[in-house]
Parts: C-alpha cells; sequence; structure tokens
C-alpha cells in the first residue's frame, strides 16, 4: 500500500513538472520567460517600484520617492531574440533592458545596459536604443522617420529585440526602429523598468507586459532594410550598411583613396594614421592649410563620419569642393560642414548670428543648437552626417539631430552665397560633382568612420 502511494505521488510530481516545463517550451524553440501567475524567475533590483500579477500580466506601478526600478530575469542572455507585449500610461517613461548588468564595483549595483526604448511622449523615441546608466542615447530614432508611427498610444504594443553578435536590432509592431552595432556589452539580463517619478509623471500609473519569450538556439537574423545603422565598430561596415550600397572612404590603415588639393597624391603634411584614426597634428605656426580630399567625386549622396576635437579647435568637412578656386593653393574651397570648439575658438563669435559655429553650413546657414544632452564634449567623439538628395536638398545632422537643411542652386541659396566670404566666386557650391575634403586649419583634430554611398 505504501509502495501504490509512492508511485502514485511520485507520477503526479511529474505530471507537474511537465506541466510547469510545458509553460516554459513554446513552438518554434521559443522559452516563455513568465508563467502568468507568480515573478518566478525574477528579481528586482535598485527602486522599490509595485510590481504585481493581474490577469497574466506583470503590471508595473510608479512610487514616489524611488529611483529607476528593475523586474530582472535570474539568468543571463548573449545571443537571442526577445519578443513581448506592453501597455503604457501616457505621460509614463519605461524601458526594457537587456544584455544588462548590476554589480557592486559598478556604483553600487546600479543596473546598466542596453534599453529599448519605451516613450510614448510628443518625441515617439519609443523602440530606440539608450545605454540605461552609462553612455546614454546610442540609436535616437530621429534618423528614421518610420519610427515616428509605429507605436500605439493606450494599447498594447509587440516589441522585439534581435540581438546577435555585435549586431542589435528593434521592432514595434513590426516595424524596424533600430539597427546598432556595438561590442560594450555581450551578455546580461534582461529587466522590465519602472522609471522613478520625473517630468510629467506622476505616483500610481502603470505599465503592463505579457507574453514575455526569447529564443535562444537557432536563431536566425531578419533581412536587411533599408533604416539608417549606427556602427560604433572603428572603421567597419555592417552587412545592412554593406546591402545599402556604404563604402569606407578610409580604411583605417592608410590614405588610400585620397590626396591633397591640387595635387595627385597625399601631401605628408602633419596627416597620419594614429590607432585606427585619421588625424591632423596641431601646427608649429609656420604652416596650415594641407587639406586632403578624396580621388572620388560625388554628386547626390550620403556621408557619415565621426570626429573629436581637441580644446580651441578648427577643421570642416567640404564638399562640392572645386580647386579651379585656387589653382596654386594647398587650400580648397567648397560647402562647408563646420567642425569646431564653439567655446574656445574666436571663429565661433564671427560671421553672422552664429553661422560658423559646429555643423553650420560655414558662412551661410547657422546650425540648430543641439539639446545640451546630446552635446559632445571636446575630446569626445560626435557623429556627423551629411546627405545631399538628387533633389539639391542638403542636410547637416549632428549626433542623431537634424541642425541645417536648405536647397543647392535656389534663389534664396544664391542669395546667401552674394552675401557671403564666397561672393567672388562664380558658381560656388552649384557643381553637380566635386571631391569630399578634409580641412587643415592648424588644429589637432581625429576623423574615423568615414562612410559614403551615391543616392
Amino acid at each position: 500500500m505504501r509502495q501504490r502511494s509512492k508511485l502514485l505521488i511520485y507520477i503526479i510530481l511529474s505530471l507537474v513538472s511537465l506541466d510547469s516545463f510545458s509553460q516554459k517550451k513554446m513552438k518554434g524553440g521559443w522559452v516563455s520567460l513568465f508563467n502568468g501567475k507568480n515573478l518566478d524567475g525574477w528579481n528586482q533590483k535598485n527602486g522599490e517600484a509595485k510590481y504585481t500579477i493581474e490577469n497574466g500580466e506583470i503590471v508595473g506601478t510608479t512610487v514616489s520617492n524611488t529611483p529607476n526600478s528593475f523586474m530582472c530575469t535570474n539568468e543571463t542572455y548573449g545571443d537571442f531574440i526577445l519578443e513581448l507585449e506592453l501597455k503604457v500610461a501616457e505621460g509614463m517613461n519605461s524601458g526594457v533592458q537587456f544584455r544588462s548588468l548590476s554589480t557592486q564595483d559598478y556604483n553600487k549595483g546600479r543596473v546598466h545596459g542596453y534599453q529599448m526604448e519605451v516613450d510614448p511622449s510628443d518625441r515617439a523615441w519609443s523602440g530606440g536604443i539608450y545605454d540605461e546608466a552609462r553612455r546614454g542615447w546610442l540609436y535616437a530614432p530621429n534618423i528614421n522617420p518610420l519610427a515616428k508611427t509605429a507605436f500605439k498610444h493606450n494599447d498594447w504594443n509587440v516589441y522585439r529585440i534581435e540581438a546577435i553578435g555585435s549586431t542589435i536590432r528593434t521592432w514595434v509592431n513590426g516595424v524596424p526602429i533600430s539597427h546598432l552595432i556595438d561590442e560594450e556589452t555581450a551578455a546580461g539580463f534582461i529587466a522590465l523598468q519602472v522609471h522613478g517619478i520625473n517630468d510629467k509623471m506622476k505616483e500610481g500609473m502603470q505599465i503592463r507586459w505579457k507574453n514575455i519569450k526569447i529564443k535562444t538556439k537557432n536563431i536566425t537574423a531578419s533581412p536587411y532594410d533599408g533604416i539608417p545603422v549606427i556602427n560604433l565598430l572603428k572603421n567597419n561596415l555592417s552587412g545592412q550598411e554593406k546591402a545599402q550600397g556604404f563604402k569606407l572612404l578610409f580604411n583605417g590603415e592608410n590614405f588610400d583613396g585620397w590626396r591633397g588639393v591640387n595635387r595627385k597624391e597625399m601631401s605628408g603634411k602633419r596627416w597620419s594614421v594614429n590607432n585606427g584614426d585619421l588625424m591632423i597634428d596641431k601646427s608649429d605656426g609656420s604652416e596650415t592649410g594641407n587639406d586632403i580630399v578624396t580621388k572620388d567625386n560625388y554628386g547626390a549622396f550620403e556621408f557619415t563620419f565621426e570626429f573629436k576635437l581637441t580644446p580651441g579647435a578648427n577643421s570642416g568637412v567640404k564638399y562640392f569642393v572645386n580647386e579651379d578656386f585656387e589653382r596654386g593653393g594647398k587650400s580648397g574651397l567648397g560647402l562647408e560642414y563646420q567642425v569646431l570648439d564653439d567655446v574656445l575658438h574666436p571663429d565661433a563669435k564671427m560671421g553672422v548670428v552664429g553661422n560658423r559655429t559646429l555643423a553650420s553650413l560655414y558662412d551661410l546657414i547657422p546650425s540648430t543648437k543641439v539639446s545640451k544632452r546630446f552635446q559632445k564634449k571636446i575630446g569626445e567623439w560626435n557623429i556627423g552626417r551629411l546627405i545631399v538628395m538628387p533633389d539639391n536638398t542638403v542636410q547637416h545632422w549632428l549626433n542623431g539631430f537634424m541642425v541645417v537643411e536648405y536647397e543647392r542652386k535656389s534663389n534664396i541659396f544664391k542669395a546667401l552665397v552674394a552675401r557671403s566670404k564666397y561672393a567672388k566666386y562664380d558658381n560656388f557650391g552649384a557643381a553637380d560633382h566635386g571631391p569630399i575634403l578634409l580641412q587643415d586649419h592648424g588644429d589637432n583634430v581625429r576623423y574615423r568612420n568615414l562612410k559614403i554611398r551615391n543616392l
């Protein structure tokens, strides 16, 4: 009798175990991270926001006087595809952490790492990639027009993250939002954030999550799409960038594809390759103006680049350069994306209404000032982006924000040129094609990740 009872108990326990297992295992290789009943497999870190279970959903509720809260998986994940559904109150900010960490040697256990943004505000950055408590915004969806309408307010949204090697991609309701290439963190936990109360938030606001599932085996990346890529690897072209037609203008090793202005080859004066950066040394005061240009010419194109200034430095990226304007010189003339320390260099105070400041169309159109949160300190890398469309619309971008837009060859453009230092040059900035130029203004400046594609 006792043996029969033990056997019955064993069978019952086995069935319970199998039932629990079946709740985790799903079709297609997916594994459920939430059993719909409790928070087994999860733990809370940092803040004291409330996490409860209602109707098979995890409900996060804001609490006053507490920092950001995170409900974290006990397990860590490296390469994976994650999908979940979420619904958030208007005015509330939240996010889905992944490849995230919490260690005592980093800000006393502060959760840090990649976050897929939940942002129902007017800026519409849901699906962007933020580096929580570390580097800040890595992929702000300003550069992706598709991102503006993907998120559904006061409704359920399907979030998808693909983290495969150094490639991180996000989707909201099937719309591609972010494509980031980065190697900062290879693995970490997944967490559901309830943001500390700030701005328009208040106590008692809620966000709900359900159908949280992950796939870690036999994962296949989604096909490439057309959204912009932010690639933080040095002088590297990702698969999607190649598919979009980008090529490197600087290979990180030498000056192949470059020459001095009014020369057939490189000038060799103060330009060097240093640790994978294209660098111009500071002049001793005896000579400047050793500008370099691409051997190829470009008409309609998209050009992305990173630059790093030293204190008080001045340089520039010029396009539609016409070497006939100064045949014997070493400095080229063309439309210029200004590269400048606005605080310490006097050129920022010259010109008209700031049209010689950072990212401006030099001496013609001032740049719109980027939010202080996205202004980089001198000595940090900035991301520049220059787009010349087939219809002659031109855009200057700085760190994810469009700061200048104008129509080349238009009457307004011609009027601006007529009132500038370029007035004496016929057809200035109006050629159909021209090389890209990096300026030697006598200061130490570095460039890297120079990428271009024809449009």
